[in-house]
């Protein structure tokens, strides 16, 4: 009787093992369908359902189509292999803009740490002028003060580097050397914004880097064109390093600004190191790092935008590759300036002649910017 027992326990261990090995190759036949972009959310999980894509609800993302073998030497042409073509491959020439490729992407980051308190500039260099993105988040911000004189004045939105979400010392001139606060603009009486960006107070939402960024962006030019004081028509937009890098991505979706000043940015965003980019980024799919960058979308830029670096700055190869990639841009790499030298040397004459009405939006070369005194080239 014990040996009966053995011999049936062995036959029941043997039918498991054979049903397993059954399941893992049906399994295998049948491989996971790739996600398409990053997650979606519930406005792009609507979007989707309403173009009648597939939308795996579990991952919370497009499905990429299925794509039935035909016949040899047949096309398929079934629906499900038209339906959202898959991303191209790195550096793949993109015939879509920058806005289309977002249009329904959700990112898959979402940073809700690190919120800072708002500075308290001096009332008589920058009053607070909050604006609403298109969360409804409030994002505090400041712009420099009416001066009553009944003009309307021409104005710039300048983004920070570094952090460019939160806000911090915006008022202080810096040196020559390094004046990442733009006083020259201030100084010649351009009217200036420095917005925050979402995540970086209290009740602004969560940073995404470098994507929904650019549409808070956009709603600091819309709140700066309201002022009574400021020209509409000659609004422009500047940033520098990271900032550079979200003002380049800003222009590939808008033509909304008179000019674009972008000084130092990066070609691709996994050339920022952590803490810069969380770790997570580089998990991404190749799709959502492909919207962060901004060598992939030069070909919808529509505004006179300028890529502004010093020939001594780490970062000038970024420049250099994304000017030779684009006859939209113009390049202005400036001999004898750094990565942060290059600030005061351009902007001390961009901003003069944006005071007396001079045009900046096209023309301006590399021997319109003398050296700075004591530093020659």
């Amino acid at each position: 009787m014990k040996g009966l027992m053995v011999r049936l326990l062995s036959i029941l261990v043997v039918v498991l093992i054979v049903r397993l090995i059954w399941h893992e190759t049906r399994r295998d036949a049948s491989p996971t369908r790739a996600c398409l972009g990053g997650r979606l959310g519930t406005e792009g999980r609507q979007m989707a359902f309403e173009q009648g894509l597939e939308v795996d609800l579990q991952r919370d993302c497009i499905l990429e189509p299925l794509v039935s073998r035909a016949p040899d030497g047949v096309a398929d042409n079934s629906s499900a292999s038209r339906t959202a073509p898959a991303a191209p491959a790195p550096d793949a020439p993109e015939s879509r803009t920058l806005t289309v490729a977002r249009t329904g992407v959700a990112t898959a980051i979402h940073d809700a740490s690190g919120k800072w308190p708002v500075p308290v500039p001096p009332a008589t260099l920058f009053v607070p002028v909050d604006l609403a993105n298109a969360r409804g988040a409030t994002l505090p911000a400041f712009v420099t003060p009416d001066p009553r004189d009944g003009r309307r004045h021409p104005a710039i939105v300048w983004i920070k580097g570094g952090n460019s979400s939160p806000l911090d010392d915006f008022w202080t001139p810096g040196s020559e050397a390094a004046d990442e606060n733009v006083s020259a603009f201030r100084k010649a009486g351009v009217v200036v914004m420095f917005p925050s960006l979402r995540g970086g107070h209290p009740g602004s939402g969560d940073r995404e880097y470098f994507f929904g960024e650019a549409d808070d962006v956009l709603a600091a030019a819309d709140r700066l064109a309201r002022l009574p004081y400021v020209d509409p028509e000659r609004i422009y937009l500047g940033g520098h390093s990271t900032g550079g890098t979200l003002v380049l991505l800003t222009s590939e979706q808008s033509a909304r600004f008179r000019a674009v000043f972008a000084f130092g940015p990066v070609a691709r965003i996994e050339r920022y190191p952590t803490p810069m980019v969380p770790p997570e980024l580089g998990r991404l799919p190749e799709m959502e790092r492909r919207l962060r960058s901004p060598i992939g979308w030069l070909h919808g830029i529509a505004s006179p935008t300028y890529i502004i670096e010093g020939r001594e700055s780490p970062n000038v190869g970024d420049a250099e590759e994304m000017c030779a990639r684009s006859p939209k841009v113009t390049c202005l790499l400036i001999p004898g300036a750094d990565h942060f030298s290059v600030l005061s040397r351009v902007t001390t004459v961009v901003a003069a002649r944006m005071s007396i009405g001079q045009d900046v939006e096209r023309g301006l070369r590399i021997e319109d910017f003398p050296a700075i005194a004591g530093r020659p080239d």
